[in-house]
């Protein structure tokens, strides 16, 4: 498999929602390959299978050393307690805006081999199953900005992209 190409803020990949993953096959599987090799390059913190022009739920993550994937996501569980710090995103190249986020999430899902899976944490990790659940959905983090930042934020991405 290979290190995939990241798609950018513009194309409609990015905001379609993602279809279920209903049978695993080898193009899921050559998938989960591909987002653990893309995500797995240094500064990458999450990437979702859109990303790489995949519309099917799945996500990859590397957060402390640790990398991992999880199959048709669902975000079970998001604190009421907020953490607050810029976000950045590989499809958002360079930019880096303040973004409210709960400071505790849990997504469960499955495997490769259908096995139910549970990922949870706080901080950064929290953030990226945040980050990476949006994008499942169609929803670039830019969305989430209010205000002026919004305001600033696309016309930079007008302005870039």
């Amino acid at each position: 498999m290979a290190l995939r190409d990241i798609r950018i803020v513009g194309d409609p990949v990015l905001r379609t929602p993602c279809a279920e993953i209903t049978t695993i096959d080898e193009r899921v599987r050559a998938l989960v390959t591909d987002l653990l090799e893309t995500v797995d390059a240094d500064g990458r913190a999450g990437l979702a299978a859109n990303q790489i022009g995949v519309s099917l739920r799945a996500f990859s993550w590397n957060i402390d050393g640790e990398v991992g994937y999880v199959l048709n996501p669902h975000l079970a569980q998001v604190s009421d307690e907020v953490q607050n710090g810029d976000e950045g995103c590989l499809s958002v190249p360079g930019l880096w805006y303040p973004t409210t986020r709960g400071a505790y999430a849990r997504v469960t899902g499955t495997d490769l081999a259908g096995n139910a899976v549970t990922v949870a944490g706080e901080g950064l990790m929290a953030r990226c199953l945040q980050h990476e659940y949006d994008h499942l959905d169609g929803k670039l983090y830019l969305s989430r900005l209010a205000g002026q930042v919004r305001k600033d934020a696309l016309r930079t991405v007008r302005e870039r992209f």
